[in-house]
C-alpha cells in the first residue's frame, strides 16, 4: 500500500491506565493467552475471535492451561470488531496477511485516545496498520510459545516476554504488563528485535512445517543445523543491507529456542495442518523479496518459502 498514512490522533501522555478496558483483536493463540493473563490480573478484557472460540468462552470460559496453573478464565467474547470501543489498550494479534483489512474493520470504533499494539509475526505489521489506524500504533515484540488445546482452550509452553516501541504510554505499559506476570520492556530499537524474532522464525517455522514437527525434535536430526545456519546468515545479510542493527547475539538467540520452545511447533505448521494459509509471505518470503531487491543472495530462504507454498496449494487445493 502506497501513500501516506493518515493523521495520527494525540495521545494525553497523563492518559491514566490503571484499570483499562482491554480489546485483543485476533485472539487465536497469541491473543488468548495474552488476553487470558489480563483477564486473570482482574483486568476487564473483551477478545474478538472466531464464533466457535467465542461460543465456547461464552459457556465455559477461556482455559488458560499453563505451566504452574491451569484455570477457567471470565471474561468477555464477541466476534465484531465493533467490540473494541471503549478499550484505552488493543492487542492486535491477527495474521499479517490480515493487518489491513482487520485494521480497517476496528478503526470505525477505536477510541481516539485507544493505543493499539501488534503482537505479530513479520516486521512492517505496524507500518502497515497505520496507514488504516489513524490511532497511536506500536509495533511489538512477541516471544511466547503457546497453542490451541481446542475452543476456548490455549495451552501456555513457555516463556510470554513483550518488547514494545516507546509510546506515549510505555512506562504505563509495562506496568499493566508486568502486573499480569507478562515480563515487559520498552526498546527504542524494536526494529531490530522485530528482525531477530524475524530471523527466528525464518529459521525454525518453514522446517517445522513441513515436517509437522517440535523445535527440540528438529535440531536433532542430521544436516538440520547446518540449514539453520544457511537461513540465519541470509537472513543477517539482508538485514545488515537494510541498515538493521541486530540486538545481541543472534546465533545463540537461534540456538536457544530448540531449547526454550523444545516441545512448540510453529505457527506455519499449525496453519497447513488446519488447511489454512500462512504467513510464510510474510517470514522467509519477505527475505527473500528484501534480498532481491537489495542484491542479496538468499537461496535457502527461498527453497523454504517455495516448499511451504507448494504444500499449501496441497492442503488448501483451489476451489
Amino acid at each position: 500500500m502506497s501513500g501516506a498514512p493518515p493523521e495520527t490522533l494525540p495521545m494525553p501522555e497523563t492518559s491514566p491506565l490503571t484499570h483499562p478496558r482491554i480489546a485483543v483483536m485476533g485472539a487465536g493463540a497469541v491473543g488468548c493467552f495474552y488476553g487470558g493473563m489480563l483477564a486473570r490480573a482482574g483486568h476487564d478484557v473483551v477478545l474478538i475471535a472466531r464464533p466457535g472460540h467465542v461460543d465456547a468462552i461464552r459457556r465455559d470460559g477461556l482455559r488458560l492451561q499453563a505451566q504452574t496453573f491451569d484455570e477457567s478464565i471470565r471474561l468477555s467474547a464477541e466476534t465484531g470488531p465493533e467490540a473494541v470501543r471503549g478499550a484505552k489498550v488493543v492487542l492486535f494479534c491477527v495474521k499479517s496477511p490480515d493487518t489491513e483489512a482487520a485494521g480497517a474493520a476496528i478503526a470505525p470504533f477505536l477510541d481516539a485516545d485507544a493505543v493499539v499494539l501488534t503482537l505479530q509475526n513479520g516486521v512492517d505489521n505496524a507500518d502497515r496498520l497505520r496507514h488504516v489506524v489513524p490511532r497511536e500504533v506500536a509495533a511489538t515484540v512477541v516471544y511466547v510459545a503457546t497453542g490451541m488445546a481446542g475452543p476456548g482452550h490455549v495451552r501456555h509452553h513457555g516463556r510470554g516476554e513483550l518488547v514494545i516501541e516507546p509510546t506515549s504510554r510505555g512506562d504505563a505499559l509495562v506496568r499493566l504488563f508486568a502486573d499480569a506476570g507478562i515480563p515487559t520492556e520498552v526498546s527504542d530499537n524494536v526494529r531490530g528485535a522485530l528482525w531477530v524474532k524475524l530471523i527466528i522464525n525464518c529459521a525454525y517455522n518453514a522446517l517445522s512445517a513441513l515436517t509437522q514437527m517440535p523445535y527440540g525434535w528438529l535440531v536433532q536430526q542430521p544436516g538440520v543445523t547446518g540449514v539453520l545456519d544457511d537461513v540465519v546468515a541470509e537472513c543477517k545479510a539482508v538485514a545488515a543491507a537494510e541498515g538493521i542493527s541486530l540486538p545481541g547475539d543472534v546465533d545463540l538467540a537461534v540456538r536457544r529456542i530448540a531449547e526454550t520452545m523444545a516441545t512448540q511447533v510453529s505457527s506455519t505448521a499449525g496453519d497447513l495442518a488446519r488447511g489454512k494459509p500462512s504467513e510464510i509471505d510474510h517470514l522467509n518470503g519477505l527475505v527473500v523479496r528484501r534480498g532481491e531487491a537489495l542484491g542479496v543472495p538468499v537461496p535457502a530462504n527461498r527453497l523454504l518459502r517455495t516448499l511451504v507454498k507448494a504444500l499449501e496449494a496441497k492442503v488448501r487445493p483451489p476451489h
